[in-house]
C-alpha cells in the first residue's frame, strides 16, 4: 500500500508556530516516527508539503493514480478550500482528513470543514499521533478488505 500524506500551509513551520496548538515536535520529527510506523505496517508514504491551494490540487492530480489513500492535513484551507474539496471527490484515492489540533475548540471560523463530505473519515485533536491513527485506519481498512474478499 502507498499512501500520499500531504500537508497545507504553514505545516512547514511545526515547531516553531503556535506550540500551543501544533505541539513542539517539527514536521521532520513527526514524519520520521510516521515512516518508522509506516515500515511496521508495510506501507509506502510520499510526504509533500504546498503552502498553495493550486499546489495542493497540482499534487492530488498528479498522484491520483499512484496513491492507495491521501491522509490530508489542509490546514486554513479546510474551512473555505471549495477548489481543494472539489479536487478530493475528482479523485479515486480515499481522503482521511488529519488536524494536530481540535478545530472545534479554537475560533468560530475553525469549527466547519468543506473538505469533511468528500473524506472517508477525519482525525482531529490528538496531535503528532493523528497522523500515525490515519495511517493505522488505512493500514486496518486494506486488511479488513482483503478478509472480505476472501
Amino acid at each position: 500500500m502507498r499512501l500520499l500524506v500531504l500537508n497545507g500551509p504553514n505545516l512547514n513551520l511545526l515547531g516553531e508556530r503556535e506550540p500551543e496548538h501544533y505541539g513542539q515536535a517539527s514536521w521532520a520529527e513527526i514524519e520520521a516516527g510516521l515512516r518508522r510506523r509506516a515500515v511496521e505496517l508495510g506501507v509506502e508514504l510520499d510526504c509533500r508539503q504546498h503552502s498553495s491551494e493550486g499546489g495542493m490540487i497540482d499534487i492530488l492530480h498528479a498522484t491520483r493514480h499512484e496513491v492507495d489513500g491521501v491522509i490530508l492535513n489542509a490546514g486554513a484551507y479546510t474551512h473555505y478550500g471549495y477548489a481543494l474539496r472539489d479536487a478530493i471527490a475528482a479523485i479515486s484515492p480515499p481522503v482521511i482528513e488529519v488536524h494536530l489540533s481540535l478545530p472545534e475548540s479554537r475560533e468560530e471560523w475553525r469549527h466547519v470543514s468543506v473538505i469533511a463530505p468528500v473524506c472517508i473519515g477525519r482525525i482531529a485533536g490528538f496531535g503528532a499521533l493523528s497522523y500515525e491513527l490515519a495511517l493505522e485506519a488505512f493500514a486496518r481498512r486494506v486488511r479488513s478488505e482483503g478478509a472480505e474478499s476472501r
